[in-house]
């Protein structure tokens, strides 16, 4: 709602900068504010077509059409320098008020068609190579730029698109973690389209162009939390299907200690002490109680696959997804922890890279079997080659998985989880002491309601709940290597209003993440 009011104000102050404006230009100023017929005026004045004004319509290219407008209209009236391109960029009702009471701006007729014209002369002359005539048309012409004023323009512009694209069409990711593989590796740079799943709208403005959420090298976030403008989503091209891979917003990292390995956040190591151990970066960081709040837009981006959607309920047996009780169809490549015993000696280690295994990639203890992280087809090459593989089996860890309550779900672990309902938007379900672990999250943070336990009840908005209605719908996302995987299992749902977009195509690939080790070519 409030970018909606902002667009009214500002359209309503550009048809009555306009009504200004006109008749500077010889025309009626009541043209100004008819709507439609005042695009029409404007764009005959800067010297476009009649029908230039429909491009407006386009989402996306309106932007750009705009601008250029704008920045025509306040040349076409003599302001031709950095400053007033740059307010009419900004804000083209302030830069249209500016000239219309300022008595020495006069209309010199059409800008686009002038400077168009201007250019033409410069391309012939250059092409005849006739530096005197080159030298008259640049010199004192208020169309020629200088040098730098050329790069600062073509470098702001730029930014401008590139930071707009990645924005509203499509951004580039790379995979930083293994959690994904086989199916996505560790180095592979996706694009992924933000149209697809309905374009999110920025919440948070402020905001260094082209970074997410942390400045390189400063260590610091790279926006501000103020101002920020409330969720809103443009309409979607398709639905978000099961066993797609999607990417996202962390849903639990709106409060997150950062390290130079990664980020926790700060209900994770409460309940983990074992991280202190392994990141004595991240001891200091609790003790000092250096923790950083983020909103939804820049908490950091994960990529998953959805196996569950709004809906459903999902339950794992034997480290096979069911869902609604029929056996969910497994990724291609999906991946397990294997114990493997064999002796180097014996066995041609050198052949695990043809079905792309990396002997130096094998993880657990010395002096006891090897552990490798396998494929279905990896675990038949390898048995091939003589090796002993046996899978690796999980113990229940319920302080550890989502929903952290071992009183009610003490069995859980990542191979046997559930049964589990994802919430779906309008579906009112009943809630009391022995499920509210699975949906307090959702009511209380992603759904900006005030819940709280007292005496056994619960109370939400100050009221006695035994049911809750869900606003929005959820989803549940795991990663393809199914032992290696910080997903659902960990930290539960997906809100749709933290949805980003869907993967496209892999358009770069190196090998374990780094350019120096190579670029793998066959997966571009």
């Amino acid at each position: 709602m409030t970018v909606l009011l902002f667009f009214i104000i500002s359209y309503v102050l550009l048809s009555i900068s306009l009504y200004f404006l006109f008749p500077k230009a010889g025309v009626e100023a009541v043209n100004g504010l008819i709507p439609g017929l005042n695009f029409i005026e404007w764009a005959k004045m800067i010297g476009r077509p009649d029908w230039w004004p429909i491009l407006l319509l386009i989402p996306i290219v309106n932007f750009f059409i705009f601008i250029g407008m704008a920045i025509n209209l306040v040349r076409s009236f003599g302001q031709y320098s950095f400053l007033d391109s740059t307010l009419a960029f900004i804000y083209a009702p302030a830069s249209f008020f500016k000239i219309a009471f300022d008595e020495s701006a006069k209309y010199g007729g059409p800008n686009y068609t002038k400077e168009s014209e201007w250019m033409q002369e410069v391309r012939k002359a250059r092409k005849e190579k006739d530096e005197r005539k080159l030298q008259k048309l640049t010199n004192k012409s208020p169309y020629h730029k200088s040098a730098l004023r050329e790069w600062v323009e073509s470098i702001v512009f730029a930014v401008f698109a590139a930071a707009f694209i990645r924005m509203f069409l499509i951004e580039a990711f790379v995979i930083p973690t293994p959690s994904m593989e086989g199916s996505l590796l560790v180095g592979d740079f996706l694009f992924v389209s933000k149209a697809s799943y309905g374009i999110r709208t920025p919440m948070t403005v402020a905001m260094v162009p082209l970074l997410h959420n942390r400045v390189p090298f400063l260590g610091t976030e790279s926006y501000l939390k103020k101002p920020n403008l409330k969720y809103h989503r443009l309409k979607a091209m398709e639905s978000i299907d099961r066993n797609k891979p999607i990417v996202f917003n962390w849903p639990v990292g709106d409060s997150v200690y950062i390290t130079s390995q990664r980020s926790y956040t700060v209900g994770q190591v409460e309940r983990n002490k074992d991280f202190l151990k392994y990141d004595r970066e991240l001891a200091k960081k609790v003790r000092r109680k250096d923790f950083v709040v983020r909103p939804v837009d820049k908490k950091d981006h994960y990529i998953k696959r959805c196996v569950a959607t709004a809906g459903d309920t999902l339950q794992i047996i034997d480290r096979q997804v069911y869902i609604n009780g029929e056996k969910a169809t497994n990724p291609k490549h999906m991946q397990f922890l294997y114990a493997a015993n064999y002796n180097p000696a014996q066995v041609n280690t050198r052949r695990f890279a043809d079905f792309g295994v990396d002997a130096g990639d094998a993880v657990g203890p010395a002096n006891k079997p090897y552990g490798f992280f396998l494929d279905g087809t990896q675990v038949e090459e390898m048995e091939a080659l003589g090796v002993q593989l046996s899978i690796q089996k999980n113990n229940p860890e319920p302080r550890k998985l989502f929903p952290h309550d071992p009183k009610n779900f003490p069995s859980w672990s990542i191979d046997n989880y559930g049964p589990i309902w994802i919430p779906k938007k309008g579906t009112t379900i009943d809630i009391d002491l022995a499920n509210i672990a699975l949906y307090r999250r959702v009511i209380d943070v992603y759904e900006d309601n005030d819940l709280e336990i007292r005496n056994g009840d619960i109370f939400i908005n100050g009221e006695k709940s035994s049911s809750y209605t869900f606003k929005q719908d959820y989803y549940w996302a795991m990663g393809d290597n199914r032992h290696n995987s910080e997903d659902s299992r960990a930290w539960g749902f997906v809100p749709h209003d933290h949805v980003v977009g869907k993967p496209l195509f892999i358009w770069m690939s190196t090998k374990e993440g780094s350019f120096l080790k190579g670029i793998r070519f066959e997966r571009i």
